[in-house]
């Protein structure tokens, strides 16, 4: 079998299967049915200085292929995660991401010092999230991205990633790149509602919630695909990733890993699975190594 180790961005992972932020808790509450070291790391839920509740609700919409969402980042806050939730997954040997959010450049850089110093392993910050948002995310402007990472690498010596948004494009990751992140992740979920008729009103006390999924895989795909031909730093891929093919997918594409989201409500197992396609598509194939067939796509 070939290795199916990655180094993105500074952060070396056993194997390129992340597990997205939002969409496995902590990780460590699914050590019942499988060993979440196995993932290449793990996504905290979005983190914020203080506590919050999230959105009313509904926070969940079905659509056709695809889930609507409305959580709004409900989170424990970052002094109860290093307390209680960052001791458990350092047992159970899970890669710690630790996804950030802020509701300005200098909570962000906050945020960013505290969990640095608590030892977690990589900080993806979250400049995209539609359901928090007053005037659109922080990563659909160039110039509000860059302030923000530019504040939050001066006090981040772990790898340093961005989740940007579908509507961001390439200047934004570039801003990104030119203020020191160490790669980007992409894409967040698609601005999308829903109506309820026998009410005639939105489902959602937002209106806009976060759309994912399998329906939004061909576009994500197409923003890695254009991203990855465009940076000198690395693209993790999201977006609608159900199987290893997909993620092989967004590889070719010029991913160097993958994050896999809604497929975790789908089948608790679904990240495991990718993985353990992965692993017989290398061996099968006697690939090597991943920068074989990596941005394939590309050439």
């Amino acid at each position: 079998m070939g290795d199916m180790g990655v180094v993105v961005g500074g952060l070396r992972l056993k194997n390129p299967v992340v597990a997205a932020a939002g969409t496995f808790g902590f990780g460590a509450e699914y050590g019942e049915i499988l060993d979440p070291a196995r993932l290449g790391a793990v996504c905290t839920k979005g983190l914020t200085l203080r506590p919050r509740d999230g959105n009313p609700p509904p926070r969940l919409w079905e659509t056709a292929c695809g889930l609507l969402n409305s959580i709004g980042l409900q989170n424990p806050g970052i002094d109860a995660f290093i307390r209680e939730e960052l001791p458990r997954m350092r047992e159970q040997g899970i890669t710690v991401i630790a996804n950030v959010w802020g509701n300005s450049p200098a909570e962000y850089e906050q945020a960013v010092a505290i969990l640095s110093e608590a030892g977690v392993d990589a900080i993806e910050i979250n400049v995209s999230c539609p359901n928090v948002s007053r005037g659109g995310p922080v990563g659909e402007d160039a110039r509000r991205t860059a302030r923000v990472v530019r504040r939050a690498r001066r006090v981040c010596p772990v790898p340093l990633w961005v989740k940007l948004p579908p509507a961001g494009g390439i200047a934004v990751a570039r801003a990104a790149q030119e203020e020191g992140a160490d790669a980007v992740s992409a894409v967040n979920t698609f601005r999308g509602m829903a109506i309820d008729i026998e009410t005639g009103r939105p489902v959602f006390a937002n209106v806009v919630a976060g759309l994912s999924g399998p329906a939004i895989k061909p576009i994500a795909l197409r923003i890695v695909y254009e991203l990855a031909g465009a940076l000198m730093i690395p693209v993790v891929g999201i977006g609608g990733i159900d199987d290893w093919r997909d993620a092989l997918e967004f590889i070719m594409a010029g991913a160097h890993a993958v994050q896999v989201g809604t497929a975790n409500f789908v089948d608790p197992l679904a990240a495991a699975r990718i993985v353990a396609g992965l692993e017989r598509y290398m061996d099968e194939k006697g690939i090597e190594d991943w920068e074989v067939i990596r941005g394939s796509a590309q050439r």
